[in-house]
């Protein structure tokens, strides 16, 4: 029930709700005599109650031999992730995806095997890894494209042009990221196209940041024709991206603090956090330091309690900055090396390399 409150109807909603080979028979029927939630807020807040117990659970039984169990994990790993990922809780999305992963591959399970895998990829995306997280799409693609998958094979296609846009690999992401756009088409599948004019945005921006803008505003078309928050939100957040690029941080803060608004209480934390990080960036380019700094601030205290280091190493290298123009430099390096600690092992190469010019100076 979590899951449908949650996430958007569509494809994906339906896709993640279809048994696998080897869910129990009767877990269907089981789910649908439980009472539904009222709202996405009401969900995330039963995930707070409930996840740390949920979590004990899986790994206590994660090694288990019993086809049993094993059952039941695998499908409760696939119905809870997103729930988990949304909230940008990544120590726990680690051990449900392991279990998972586990689980299904004991059972012999493709379909719930190809799940723990898009959803580590997931994992490895948030934590920066995106080297590791292609691999892991990739395999899970491959598993698609065998169980003969439309939506979810447009779902990896549209990952691995985000991935590739991530590591620099700007030919590759388009192609992957213009069949996924024709699958989208072929399913009429709007939030698919919606994602994918999204990304096709964050490519653009490298060569024609106005290009950028022009398929960020199709994708916000579509969530504002479908009343998709998630889209919606996301949509403004990579204007604002494309606007700093251009050296527009008056633009970009106006679009940050929309997206902001939009996404209210409905929980993304990955959206969330690159807006968060986006606004700073933008009102530290405007001189509104002190503001900056409360909302840098903030960011921190939301990445810390998720234990998101990721998010954390960026938010610190913004903070460093921050501190450096009020002249206290002792604290900006001590901020820097925290960020440079954090940031080392991913694929956030340019921004290692500015911490270590920073620390260097």
């Amino acid at each position: 029930m979590a899951l449908i409150a949650i996430v958007e109807p569509g494809p994906d909603l339906d896709d993640r709700r279809r048994p696998t080979a080897a869910q129990p028979a009767g877990h269907a029927v089981d789910v649908a005599a439980l009472r539904s939630f009222e709202s996405a807020e009401q969900a995330f807040a039963w995930g707070e109650t409930e996840l740390e117990n949920i979590v004990a659970l899986v790994a206590r039984n994660a090694d288990s031999a019993d086809p049993a169990t094993s059952a039941h994990l695998s499908v409760l790993a696939r119905l809870l992730f997103p729930y988990v990922q949304r909230s940008g809780r990544v120590a726990e999305m680690e051990v449900l995806g392991r279990a998972a992963l586990t689980a299904a591959r004991r059972l012999e399970d493709a379909a719930a095997e190809a799940y723990a895998l898009g959803d580590l990829a997931g994992l490895h995306f948030l934590t920066g890894r995106h080297n590791d997280a292609l691999a892991l799409n990739d395999r899970c693609l491959e598993i698609w494209r065998r169980l003969d998958a439309p939506s979810r094979i447009r779902r990896c296609l549209n990952n691995r042009g985000l991935l590739l846009e991530g590591l620099g690999r700007c030919p590759e992401s388009e192609e992957a990221l213009r069949q996924s756009l024709a699958c989208s088409r072929l399913l009429n599948d709007p939030v698919g196209e919606a994602v994918t004019h999204s990304h096709l945005g964050n490519l653009y921006e490298h060569t024609d940041p106005r290009a950028a803008i022009e398929q960020h505003r199709r994708s916000l078309a579509i969530g504002d024709r479908i009343g998709s928050v998630i889209v919606r939100h996301s949509a403004h957040c990579n204007i604002g991206y494309a606007h700093l690029t251009l050296g527009e941080p008056a633009a970009a803060a106006g679009h940050f603090e929309e997206s902001l608004r939009i996404l209210g209480g409905h929980g993304d934390w990955h959206g969330e956090s690159q807006t968060r990080l986006g606004l700073v960036r933008a009102l530290r380019q405007l001189g509104e330091g002190e503001r900056a700094y409360r909302e840098c601030g903030e960011l921190l205290r939301r990445a810390d309690a998720r234990a998101d280091r990721y998010t954390g190493g960026l938010a610190r290298h913004q903070q460093g900055l921050l501190l450096s123009a009020q002249g206290r430099r002792a604290a900006a390096q001590a901020a820097w090396r925290t960020a440079l600690a954090a940031l080392t092992g991913t694929d956030e190469q340019a921004v290692v390399a500015e911490l270590r010019e920073l620390l260097a100076e």
